[in-house]
């Protein structure tokens, strides 16, 4: 059974944020990575990352101890709405 990380990190993440309508999770199927694009509001993305990192490190802690089918691993992208 394949866990369903993208629940997962949506789980994490819509408590943190102000503008969850303007949030988009895209999904990159690379090489060796499945990438999980986090788009989001300017405001939302300091809350996303946390000071100094904490807040994305502990996120990424979590996805990345989740096993997936296969070799690729997981990785976590946060973007800011207003890059794209």
């Amino acid at each position: 059974m394949m866990p369903d990380i993208k629940q997962l990190l949506l789980t994490m993440v819509i408590p943190l944020i102000e503008h969850e309508d303007e949030m988009t999770l895209n999904i990159v199927d690379g090489d060796h990575f499945l990438e999980y694009h986090l788009v989001l509001h300017p405001d939302d993305v300091g809350r996303v990352i946390g000071k100094g990192g904490r807040v994305a490190n502990a996120i990424r802690t979590i996805l990345y101890s989740v096993r997936v089918d296969g070799p690729k691993r997981v990785r976590l992208i946060i973007d800011n709405k207003e890059e794209i």
